[in-house]
């Protein structure tokens, strides 16, 4: 088994669910979106560690079983996604992660990834020599919109995948390419994008749709239809 590392940010509010609480703690089932999502990575025999980055000011983590489970280790969430996914990082570092070392980035609100899709995209970027991401085509017709909210433009659908995580890449690569990009003001919306900004071409590794970020209400609702 490939050996990784993974990094989950958790820091965020997620005002759109407009809930009481960060939508990672909504419960599915008898338990919050992280456990299950934590779920997806602790029982990997290739697993090195894990870091959880979380606000200063989380008081629904510390209730939770595993946040005293001792493969989970707690780092600082920052200001934004790539500066809770650098504190993560260092985190790893101070675990014994090496510069060479794979590390995978996953979102804390998507709790439905699939077996056979995180062993796909570690068998398939194994080998890389950049790393990628799990992602979908494009399924719906496009439409790109000026700003009066009118059409301008029909792009061809076959040119688009949606991103979605783990997105797995070399610690060492990683955590320069996500320095240098919020240095230079660049924006940044995942790993990947920063890997594109320092000139690498991550690869794309097909998943299942299913695998959604929990992001508004309805998400939710889709997911309480399924078991968890």
């Amino acid at each position: 088994m490939l050996p990784f590392w993974v990094v989950v940010p958790a820091a965020g509010v997620g005002a759109r669910m407009q809930a009481d609480r960060p939508k990672q703690y909504l419960l599915w089932g008898e338990r919050t979106l992280i456990e299950h999502t934590l779920d997806r990575f602790l029982d990997q025999p290739g697993l090195r560690g894990l870091v959880v980055s979380l606000s200063a000011t989380d008081d629904w983590w510390p209730a939770l079983a595993c946040a005293n489970d001792s493969r989970i280790t707690r780092a600082a969430g920052g200001r934004e996604r790539a500066d809770s996914v650098l504190n993560g990082l260092a985190a790893l570092r101070e675990l014994g992660a090496a510069d060479n070392d794979w590390v995978l980035v996953h979102d804390a609100a998507r709790p439905n990834l699939a077996e056979t899709d995180l062993q796909r995209l570690l068998h398939t970027l194994a080998d890389d020599p950049v790393g990628g991401l799990l992602a979908v085509p494009v399924r719906d017709t496009l439409k790109q919109v000026g700003s009066d909210g009118r059409v301008t433009a029909t792009p061809d659908r076959a040119l688009f995948w949606q991103a979605y995580t783990p997105q797995m890449f070399r610690l060492g690569a990683l955590q320069q390419a996500l320095t240098g990009a919020l240095a230079s003001g660049a924006t940044i919306t995942d790993e990947a994008s920063a890997m594109e900004w320092a000139g690498q071409a991550p690869l794309l590794v097909e998943g299942r749709a299913d695998n959604i970020k929990v992001t508004r209400p309805e998400d939710l609702e889709w997911l309480a239809h399924r078991p968890a």
